[in-house]
């Protein structure tokens, strides 16, 4: 397993990659770049997944695993036969262990042009606060 983005040294939020075996039919699946961003209250991950639409596209969250499966389907126009095909019908799929520090329940996802847009927000204890200092 391989941490998506670096670390510091310092106590941090993180998200760790699972190794990938396929998709659940067996079919090997194309392993999406994904981009982290962390700010004081999520994280937020863009995955690259051209070609894909809302409807073949699956997110799930169980037992602290994100997985991202999607399929990638050419159609060619109504009434016409490929004479030469090198593209197939591909399948995506990445999945993430998530941190405790992360609030799973709240995952919320975008797809625009190819790019999901996921913001995972941090749970409320892991979050940064302000500690008030009493004078004795």
């Amino acid at each position: 397993m391989n941490d998506v983005r670096k670390q510091d040294g310092a106590a941090s939020t993180t998200v760790t990659e699972k190794e990938q075996p396929g998709t659940r039919e067996g079919a090997p699946a194309l392993m999406p770049p994904v981009d982290v961003i962390e700010d004081a209250d999520s994280l937020t991950l863009y995955a690259d997944l051209p070609g894909v639409s809302k409807e073949t596209l699956a997110l799930h969250v169980d037992s602290g695993t994100l997985t991202i499966e999607a399929e990638l389907g050419l159609s060619l126009p109504e009434g016409l036969q490929s004479s030469h095909t090198e593209v197939g019908v591909g399948r995506f799929r990445r999945s993430f262990t998530l941190s405790k520090e992360l609030d799973a329940e709240r995952v919320s996802a975008d797809l625009s042009n190819g790019v999901l847009r996921l913001r995972i927000p941090k749970a409320e204890h892991a979050k940064p606060r302000r500690i008030t200092v009493n004078a004795a």
